[in-house]
């Protein structure tokens, strides 16, 4: 029995896609790109960003027990978003309560969670 093979068997190049994309992916926005999806890469930030397209907004406090960190290690954490525009802040007196940036990242992060969703589907 011949095992399927997941490569080319026989080289070919489209030299028009090919210039096409190494075009775009000259642009420098990987490199930003990449900084965003590692910034989400870590479960924490990730659990922040997720808890923020629950709650449009959230004070640090409740951002730490929800994800069970101290309020500092959660500012860290809201700062790192905050320094990649995935996050804003805002003060109210003593209290400093953070959001999502833009609808963007929130649409971006509920995909994630509806991709997994429709993954875990397909495994039952």
């Amino acid at each position: 029995m011949k095992e399927e093979q997941d490569v080319c068997e026989v080289p070919c190049v489209d030299q028009t896609k090919v210039n096409r994309v190494q075009h775009q992916l000259e642009e420098g926005t990987i490199h930003e790109v990449s900084k965003l999806f590692k910034a989400l890469s870590d479960e924490t930030r990730l659990k922040i960003a997720y808890a923020l397209t629950i709650e449009e907004e959230l004070c640090v406090c409740d951002v730490a027990n929800i994800v069970g960190a101290t309020t500092a290690t959660a500012s860290h954490h809201l700062r790192h978003l905050k320094s990649l525009g995935l996050a804003k802040y805002r003060k109210e007196g003593k209290l400093v309560y953070y959001s999502l940036d833009d609808d963007h990242v929130k649409e971006l992060i509920q995909i994630a969670f509806e991709h997994l969703a429709d993954l875990n589907k397909r495994e039952q």
